[in-house]
């Protein structure tokens, strides 16, 4: 196992038994349109598509607190790397779906801890 999962059982296994700190929550990216001959969008085209994770909403880290674009009502947001398929972008957003802050979320930075278990996001309530 590697450490990234171990890191996720621990933290399903916490959740699962008292209630938190991870809930679900989905990465939203926007699909690519597509074009035809005359330059309209094909219908269909650009849906986005939801990747489900687990997450949970912190406050700031102090390094945070110091990007440029920082705001006072941004939050840091865990999303556990084992429960998620591919990256994360900026230009993605997040749902929690479930607890006390569910909502769609803006990413405004992303980075990964020390030891690659979970990537750290800093969010903005959309």
């Amino acid at each position: 196992m590697d450490m990234a999962a171990a890191f996720a059982d621990i933290g399903l296994a916490f959740s699962a038994a008292f209630g938190g700190p991870f809930w679900p929550a989905q990465i939203i990216t926007q699909g690519e349109l597509e074009y035809d001959d005359g330059g309209s969008i094909i219908p269909g085209t650009g849906e986005p598509v939801r990747r489900d994770c687990m997450a949970q909403v912190d406050a700031v880290s102090e390094a945070m607190r110091l990007q440029e674009g920082f705001a006072e009502k941004d939050r840091r947001i865990i999303v556990l790397a084992a429960t998620l398929e591919g990256g994360v972008t900026t230009a993605d957003k997040i749902e929690i779906l479930e607890g006390p802050f569910a909502a769609i979320w803006s990413i405004e930075f992303v980075g990964m801890d020390t030891v690659a278990a979970g990537r750290e996001l800093r969010g903005r309530a959309a």
